[in-house]
Formats: structure tokens, sequence, C-alpha cells
């Protein structure tokens, strides 16, 4: 198929207890990007326990453009974001989140500057409908990547995108240790833009993101894609000892602080590379209505993955 041609689209949902979003954001796609004479609207539930799967088979089968695969369990938002990635059997990717705080209607836009030649084009969200400690937390973690820790990241860039499926499947093959797709598509050496989209309130409930959250998401980032925590501490540890042996007591304590932090920051790097060398596996499968590879299935049945393409 060529760029001027209408492009094959996947819209592709994550979803963990979406019940009350699952219908709406349905329409919302359908509304928005009918117009693509090949599109799949493809969930990915991961792991719900309300009700969301059996929303999601209603719409299967009403509707065969609609297709699903349901986790195990909760494996989390990146598990999700790869398998979407890895099963979108369509050319182009276009992911959204169930809740439509980066509304369906604004792909098209993404969509039209992805068929300029680029790998994946980013929604900017300029004016965010998001919990303060959310905005804050966000624009701290990017700058620090960027600035303390030299992690490459488009600035401002969210979830909302649309990614080339060929891209996006080879940096879900990397199959890295810590999978964070907008540090890894630099590394792959992606063409990206951005756009500036609308974005809005959750509908239907409040935000589930919490702070921990987003603590932990900042520390698979920094320590993921970056060895400066490493220097940093270092620094850290050659400027205080002699601190410590000149000032005696009162400069012990803060050089126990200091190595106990540096402890905590090697314990994260062996902890990723056992889980690097180990490679479990992001998710497993439990259904699905399209082809699962064997390795990604709970129950390991045999499949041809290519059928589905």
């Amino acid at each position: 198929m060529s760029e001027a041609s209408p492009p094959s689209v996947t819209a592709f949902i994550p979803c963990y207890n979406e019940v009350d979003q699952v219908d709406d954001v349905y329409a919302a796609i359908d509304a928005a990007l009918s117009g693509y004479p090949d599109l799949e609207i493809l969930f990915v539930d991961d792991g719900s326990t309300d009700g969301t799967l059996a929303k999601v088979k209603a719409l299967c089968d009403k509707d065969s453009r609609v297709r699903y695969l349901s986790f195990s369990r909760n494996f989390g938002l990146e598990a999700a974001h790869g398998a979407g990635f890895r099963y979108a059997s369509r050319t182009w990717v276009v992911q959204l989140d169930a809740d439509q705080q980066s509304p369906p209607a604004e792909a098209p836009k993404l969509i039209a500057k992805a068929l300029e030649g680029y790998d994946v084009v980013y929604g900017i969200r300029r004016e965010r409908h998001d919990p303060l400690f959310r905005r804050l937390g966000s624009a701290v973690q990017q700058r620090m990547a960027q600035t303390l820790f030299g992690v490459h990241l488009v600035y401002g860039s969210s979830v909302f995108r649309v990614v080339r499926a060929s891209v996006a499947r080879r940096a879900v093959d990397l199959r890295l240790a810590t999978p964070y797709f907008v540090a890894t598509m630099p590394l792959l050496g992606a063409r990206f833009a951005t756009v500036d989209v609308a974005h809005r309130r959750r509908r239907n409930g409040g935000s589930r993101w919490a702070v921990w959250r987003l603590f932990a998401h900042s520390g698979e980032l920094f320590f993921g894609f970056s060895l400066r925590p490493l220097v940093w501490i270092y620094l850290a540890v050659a400027g205080v000892l002699p601190a410590v042996v000149l000032a005696g007591t009162v400069g012990a304590r803060a050089g126990e602080a200091v190595l106990l932090a540096a402890v905590a920051v090697l314990a994260a790097y062996v902890h990723r590379l056992v889980r690097g060398s180990v490679r479990p596996r992001l998710y497993y499968v439990r259904e699905a209505n399209i082809p699962i590879a064997p390795e990604d299935s709970l129950f390991a049945e045999p499949v041809n993955l290519e059928s589905a393409r």
C-alpha cells in the first residue's frame, strides 16, 4: 500500500477495570476513524476484574473490526503497550486511552502527520486536565531524565501517539529489562514528529494515577536508560568521605546517609541486571479472539501468528 492510499489503522486501547468506559470509547473511535476503510479496533485487557472483558466481547459480537486479548492477571501498562504493538495487524497503530482524556477525534491529525514520512507522531497536550501532582510530577520527571541523566525524550509527549507498526514491533522485540517506549524509540533512530492535541478531564471517575506509581515509573526510566545515577553517587561518596574524616561524628551521619543511598542505587541496577538476564515474559494471554504466539499464551497452544495479519 502506498503512503498516498488510505492508511490501514489499528486503534489500540489498553484497559484495566474500565467497564464504564468501554462502550463510550468504542463509539468515539467508530465516529473518528471509520473513514479509514481498513480499521482494526484492538482492546488489550490487563487482567480486569470488573466486567470490562465481557463488555469488549459484546462489542466483538456486533462488530467484526473489534479484536481483543486478555491477560491472565494485571501485568501493568507497559506490558499492555507491548502486547498492543505486537498484535496490531495494520500498518499504523493509534494508541488511545479508555478514559478518552485524549479524544479519538484528534487521531486523524496524528495519522496525517505520520504519512509525511515519520515513524512516530506524539500528541502534545498543551493544556492538560490532570491533577496538579501528576502535571508537576511528569514535568519534573522528564526534565530530570533529560538534564541530569541524559535520557533522550520528547518533552511533553504522552501515550497518545501514532506509531508505524513495524517499528513498534522492533521496540517490543528488544525485550529490554525496562520496557519504556518513549525512551526506546530514540535508541532505534526512529523518525518522530509532534502535533498539538486537545486534552480533557477523565470521564466516569477520577484519575487512576497515584504518587507511588509516578515514582515507580521514574525509577524505571532513570535506572533503566542511564548510568549517570552511578556517576552522581560516585561523586557524592568521593566528596563526602573526606568531609567525614575531617568533621568526625557529625560528618559520619551524613556519610552514612550517602552510603545508604549508594547501596540503594546499586541495588536498583543489580535488580535490573538480574531481570534482564532472566528475561521473564512481560505478559501471558489467557484468551483472545486473534491468534496468539505460543510463548505469549498462558496455555502455550500452537497457533499461527501470521494468519492474523
